[in-house]
C-alpha cells in the first residue's frame, strides 16, 4: 500500500483540488483507505491509476454532495432569520418559530443521504422532478418515490410538533 501511496499520491491531491477548491487531507485518507480495502476487488481490465483516480473522483463527489446539502439549509436558516427580523413579533415567537426550524433542519440531516438530497432539492431548492432526476442520475419515478420516503420519514420524525 504503501508503494500506491507514493506513487499515486500526487494525482489523488491534484483531483481533490481540481474538483473541491482546496487541498483536503481527510479525503486524500479516504481515497487510500477505500483503495485499500477494494483492492481485491480490483480486476485488471483497464489501468490501476484510473481505478484509483475514479475513487478519488467518486468520493469528492459525495463530500460535495454532503456540504451543498448543508449549505443549502444554512442558506435557508439565513433567509429566515432576515424574514424574523423584518416582522415585529415578540421574543417568544421568534423562539419558538427558531426552534422549530432548528428542530426542522436536524430532522432532514437525520434522513439518509439520498431521501435527504431529493428533499432538499425539491422542497429547498424548489427543483422539480425532471431535474433533480437529471440532477442526481436516476428516473423519476425513483425521485418521486425517494420524495415520498423522505417525507413518511419526516412526518415520523417530526409528528410531535405538527
Amino acid at each position: 500500500m504503501k508503494n500506491i501511496i507514493e506513487k499515486y499520491k500526487y494525482n489523488v491531491q491534484k483531483i481533490i483540488k481540481n474538483l473541491t477548491g482546496s487541498f483536503n487531507e481527510d479525503l486524500e485518507q479516504e481515497v487510500y483507505l477505500k483503495t485499500w480495502k477494494n483492492l481485491e476487488k480490483y480486476k485488471e481490465q483497464g489501468k490501476f491509476s484510473q481505478w484509483i483516480n475514479t475513487i478519488t473522483y467518486n468520493i469528492c463527489k459525495d463530500y460535495l454532495k454532503s456540504s451543498y446539502i448543508k449549505n443549502a439549509l444554512k442558506r435557508v436558516e439565513l433567509e429566515e432569520k432576515v424574514d424574523l427580523c423584518s416582522k415585529k413579533d415578540n421574543i417568544e415567537n421568534i423562539f419558538e418559530i427558531k426552534q422549530r426550524r432548528i428542530t426542522v433542519s436536524q430532522a432532514i440531516l437525520s434522513l439518509k443521504p439520498k431521501l435527504r438530497q431529493v428533499i432538499v432539492l425539491y422542497e429547498i431548492e424548489d427543483m422539480n422532478y425532471e431535474q433533480i432526476s437529471q440532477k442526481i442520475k436516476c428516473p423519476v419515478g425513483t425521485v418521486k418515490s425517494r420524495i415520498f420516503k423522505a417525507r413518511q420519514e419526516l412526518y415520523k420524525i417530526l409528528k410531535d410538533i405538527l
